[in-house]
């Protein structure tokens, strides 16, 4: 599509304010320029190919294209070219040389951190958890009721330490067992 239709002021306003900023972006916008008609000014400009939308991870952009700076009598400043430096190129692929190799000793470090086996900690004498502990141990092991009363802890809390505490960190082998009388004892083997 051409940009030979007439532009609003409005429309000129942002493609001059477009073109002189570095990049082109449209943004900011005029203050008084909100709502639908933000709107219906930005899907005009879209329309014509005077702006371009860029998508962002975290937002969307809008930048003035060529024919946004030839609509309002302007061209779009060209960047210097890049003329290399050999020099510069050198000290650049040394560097990075250097960071890759720091990178693979300080990962291969952390590595042998992370496999080394946990040191278990000791159950503390006298804790709840202990308490809990040494009635699943007895050969008939320990009904949550039972538990209950030793800690005073409520039947999830128990059975939840069991999960957690008993099974997970300290690694015992927890076997259930459904008596005569109905009611499901805990035992660790």
């Amino acid at each position: 599509m051409t940009a030979q239709a007439k532009l609003t002021e409005t429309q000129t306003a942002i493609l001059k304010a477009a073109a002189r900023r570095p990049d082109g972006t449209i943004e900011p916008l005029p203050p008084t320029l909100r709502g639908g008609a933000r709107v219906k000014v930005i899907e005009g400009l879209l329309a014509r190919e005077l702006i371009a939308k860029f998508h962002y991870p975290d937002r969307v952009e809008y930048y003035a294209t060529d024919a946004g700076f030839a609509a309002v009598g302007r061209r779009r400043k060209l960047p210097a070219p890049v003329v290399p430096d050999p020099e510069l190129e050198a000290a650049v692929t040394a560097a990075e040389t250097k960071w890759q190799a720091d990178a693979v000793t300080k990962r291969d470090a952390a590595d042998g951190v992370q496999n080394l086996d946990p040191i278990p900690r000791p159950i503390r004498p006298g804790t709840k958890l202990a308490e809990i502990i040494e009635a699943m141990k007895r050969p008939g092991g320990a009904t949550v009721a039972e538990m209950m009363r030793r800690t005073g802890w409520q039947a999830h809390t128990v059975r939840g330490a069991i999960s957690g505490m008993v099974r997970k960190r300290f690694d015992y082998q927890v076997v259930t067992e459904k008596g005569a009388d109905g009611q499901r004892a805990y035992r660790i083997t």
